[in-house]
């Protein structure tokens, strides 16, 4: 509140000051005169606080009525020579208090960086001591508040950035998470919202907080329901509590754990029980549990172990269908972590189908798909997938992995136009405010040869009855992949990925694989925008099996790829 008085004296001091210097250069004696008194008064009124005895600004010293000391001493003029030495001397102090207070924001930075929010909160603190108009230290000081808890604070430091800087983003965002932390859902989101008015171009990073919003909404919304439904009784709310304590009986055989698994799936029938699971500890109950821990890592090979991993995932299954939160408390699991990218190729069939139904469960939303990549090791994953698409012990595992795949590549895909306050429009965010790259393709790149080349021309080169319904998904997934720069560029400079394609050409060709041959030129058409050594070492076999593809009655393969 005291700031706040401070900032309104400052601008009323500035109003006075310009109707001062205006009176001064009035033509008008009287005017003049008055104007001279009133600024004597008013520099009087700024040194009186000061310690020292010298007042080195003093324009007229003489009390009204006293005779003039000179004429020199009431001229204009000189006057605003004292006032244009008084603003060059505020100027420069000002800058000393500039440099100190950004000082004081770089050690409250490092002190952030390394977790020292306390310290932080300090150095920026007394940046603001310096100087009180530095929108960074308010919005810094803000983050640094959320990380203690102090949401309030945060939010009133979030507003005085405002006032620094009307159109800051990062007080708008620290403002809505303060917000979301406090449970004050609307207010969150009207902060978010207003960071799209300010930039459009921030459309996708602005969406993903607002889930988050919706997210945190729910969850709160299921447990206060669910805990009613216990409170009252309620058969199925009960018993999800009880199967968990019985689960929590360390040292138990495989075949007690799996019926218990088994029975504990049964139970949970809706959102409540899935809610209840979460409230009793039940991913800490289960992921700790040493016996299910060692058959999820295959660690074991006692009987019962298979069988045990089944009923796991299984259980993980029910509990996350259609559960946002408990996808999230899933995934983050240790366990979970490190056994499910390699349960997709895991020897049980059963086992590898379980693990594949689960990873399309999450696959399937925006927030599953962002869950997977924020916590698996992504190379890793994309590996798994293509082994099982090589490899699949059933017909039904390959589509499966296929999918799952294919819904990962498309968060590759370019975002929709958007439309900037100026007009203008923009077919992809600027690259200065992305926020968060897709660190699915970033966690590729490095691999690119081992998880995806090498599988996928081995597929193209070897097209049969068995592999021809998923190869028109995965070349879409390589396409999608490919709209990265660097994949891209990885791809066109491979010679065995061009080899791939004359061969496969000419068996879509001869086999009338229209449905792979139509999504294999595009995506050759597209990696052929890359200048590359490689494409011009293939380009007369290229066209040498393309030539015929003209003469195509339905005229397909013309239509269809001049769109791409």
């Amino acid at each position: 509140m005291d700031q706040l008085e401070d900032f309104e004296s400052f601008l009323k001091n500035v109003d006075q000051i310009s109707e001062l210097v205006k009176d001064l250069k009035s033509s008008d004696v009287a005017i003049q005169q008055k104007a001279i008194e009133t600024a004597d008064g008013y520099i009087a009124e700024l040194d009186e606080p000061c310690r020292t005895t010298v007042n080195k600004t003093t324009i007229n010293t003489n009390t009204p009525g006293q005779p003039s000391l000179g004429l020199q001493n009431r001229n204009p003029d000189n006057f605003m020579r004292i006032m244009e030495r008084d603003v060059e001397d505020r100027s420069l102090r000002r800058i000393a208090k500039a440099n100190k207070a950004h000082a004081l924001k770089d050690k409250g930075n490092e002190a952030y960086a390394q977790e020292d929010y306390e310290t932080a909160v300090k150095y920026y603190s007394d940046g603001l001591t310096e100087l009180r108009d530095i929108q960074p230290l308010y919005t810094n000081r803000a983050q640094a508040y959320i990380k203690l808890g102090k949401y309030k604070e945060a939010i009133s430091d979030c507003e005085w950035a405002l006032k620094c800087n009307e159109g800051c983003i990062k007080a708008y965002l620290h403002m809505g998470k303060a917000y979301l932390a406090l449970k004050k859902y609307n207010e969150s989101r009207k902060c978010f919202e207003k960071m799209t008015e300010i930039e459009p171009a921030r459309e996708k990073m602005v969406k993903e907080y607002l889930d988050q919003v919706d997210l945190e909404e729910e969850r709160q919304s299921q447990e206060i329901n669910a805990m009613q439904d216990f409170v009252m009784g309620e058969t199925n709310a009960i018993r999800v509590p009880v199967l968990l304590e019985k689960l929590s009986r360390p040292g138990q055989l495989p075949m007690f754990y799996c019926g218990g698994l088994e029975t504990l799936s049964l139970a949970v029938t809706d959102c409540t029980g899935q809610t209840l699971f979460r409230l009793n500890n039940g991913f800490s109950i289960i992921g700790s549990n040493d016996t299910v821990r060692s058959c999820l890592l295959q660690e074991t090979k006692d009987p019962g172990c298979q069988e045990l991993c089944v009923s796991a995932l299984k259980l993980w299954r029910v509990i996350c269908c259609g559960n946002d939160e408990n996808q999230k408390m899933l995934i983050t699991c240790p366990v979970i972590r490190r056994s499910i990218v390699d349960l997709v190729t895991a020897e049980h069939v059963a086992v590898r189908e379980e693990c594949l139904t689960l990873l399309s469960l999450y696959s399937q939303t925006p927030h599953g798909r962002r869950l997977v990549i924020d916590n698996l090791n992504g190379h890793k994953f994309v590996r798994s997938l293509m082994a099982c698409i090589l490899k699949p012990k059933k017909q039904q595992q390959q589509n499966s992995a296929v999918k799952i795949l294919e819904n990962f590549a498309a968060e590759n895909k370019l975002p929709p136009p958007v439309r900037t306050t100026s007009g203008i429009l923009l077919t992809r965010p600027l690259k200065s405010l992305w926020v968060r790259r897709d660190r699915f393709c970033l966690q590729l790149r490095g691999v690119l040869k081992e998880s995806v080349i090498v599988p996928f021309t081995t597929l193209l080169a070897n097209i049969s009855e068995s592999n021809r319904q998923v190869l028109p998904s995965l070349i879409s997934a390589v396409g999608c992949l490919a709209r990265d720069d660097v994949i891209r560029h990885k791809l066109a400079h491979d010679p065995e990925c061009w080899k791939a394609f004359v061969v496969a050409i000419r068996q879509c060709s001869a086999s009338d694989y229209k449905e792979i041959l139509y999504p294999m030129l595009g995506l050759i058409i597209n990696l052929s925008t890359i200048t590359s050594p490689i494409i011009k070492e293939h380009a007369v076999s290229l066209c040498d099996c393309t030539l015929g593809l003209l003469r195509d009655s339905d005229g397909e393969v013309i239509t269809g790829n001049l769109a791409e």
